[in-house]
């Protein structure tokens, strides 16, 4: 495959930039290509040349705002698990990202493009917890019949029920909550009980 122009990836990389920008002052509603191409500079003409229909600009905004909030894995369970779920805890407490959440959701169950967008990000979202998870296993930390995706769903699942769905508020302490129940649930090297030597 032939190497993009350095001049389209400029235009590319200033573009998402401003992408970004748009969706934490505005969230999705703010996410147009006019409004990226005032921020950057950028003409219309070349966003829609690299991005031809809205979903695909949303698609690669939000895969960037996902992308650099994610963590790199240290090869610690618990504290990695830690990390990506706090980064999700962050941006469901972010007015912006939630509003674009909500927003995503709404538009997928109508319009099959951006439905396709959403299945695409849940996959980009927890890609760096479904590698933690299938590491974890080769070490033999989980066990080796691990559903990736039950377990995806156990931990993910309560955060985002608890704020879009009953719009509540949850601190770090249920992060923490939600990894420590799945790691006693799951985790194949149980810890010495106590008074016992």
């Amino acid at each position: 495959m032939r190497a993009l122009d350095p001049r389209t990836v400029r235009s590319r990389d200033t573009a998402l930039a401003a992408a970004r920008e748009l969706l934490i002052e505005q969230g999705l509603a703010g996410l147009t290509h006019g409004a990226v191409a005032a921020r950057s500079g950028i003409s219309r003409a070349t966003l829609y040349r690299l991005w031809a229909e809205p979903a695909d600009l949303v698609r690669a905004a939000i895969t960037l705002h996902i992308t650099l909030a994610q963590s790199q894995p240290t090869g610690d369970l618990r504290t990695d698990l830690l990390a990506e779920l706090s980064a999700s805890h962050a941006m469901l407490h972010e007015p912006a990202d939630e509003q674009a959440m909500r927003v995503m959701i709404e538009r997928a169950a109508v319009d099959p493009a951006f439905a396709e967008v959403k299945e695409s990000l849940y996959r980009s979202g927890t890609r760096v917890t479904r590698t933690i998870l299938a590491d974890a296993v080769a070490r033999g930390e989980l066990p080796a019949g691990l559903d990736i995706d039950l377990a995806v769903d156990r931990l993910y699942g309560p955060m985002f029920f608890r704020r879009l769905v009953a719009h509540r508020t949850f601190d770090l302490g249920y992060v923490h909550d939600l990894v420590d129940d799945f790691l006693r649930c799951h985790h194949t090297e149980s810890p010495p009980r106590e008074g016992i030597s």
